[in-house]
């Protein structure tokens, strides 16, 4: 069982930073790949990135690409997003997941419970 707690949301103006945390309870972190999902109001959830299970690996929706960078430090059971040049279309509630590499959603098993990040004009 693996739990996972999101923090780092929050306000920002367009153009601006911020930097998502998931820590994870359990021993097994380094056992899955993480990732991270948002969902806008009135959208679908959507995948954002991910990053396998050393951190070499890493993938990232064309939306964010060059603009976010996710990484882990299995030592502390962390995950980050690091969210720079933000856009008010970044808007959303911003999920971590636990699972296997992949952007499919049911390749997740545990969730945490979502952080949101607004980014105003």
């Amino acid at each position: 069982q693996v739990q996972l707690v999101e923090s780092g949301g929050g306000l920002v103006q367009a153009g601006g930073s911020l930097r998502l945390s998931c820590a994870a309870s359990g021993r097994t972190f380094s056992s899955y790949a993480m990732g991270w999902f948002r969902q806008a109001s009135g959208k679908e959830r959507e995948f954002v990135a991910i990053i396998g299970l050393s951190g070499i690996n890493t993938d990232y929706s064309d939306s964010v690409k060059g603009r976010f960078t996710i990484s882990r430090d299995n030592a502390k059971n962390t995950v980050y997003l690091q969210m720079n040049r933000l856009k008010p279309e970044d808007t959303a509630v911003y999920y971590c997941a636990a699972g296997t590499y992949g952007r499919i959603e049911s390749w997740y098993n545990y969730w945490g419970q979502g952080t949101q990040v607004t980014v105003s004009s």
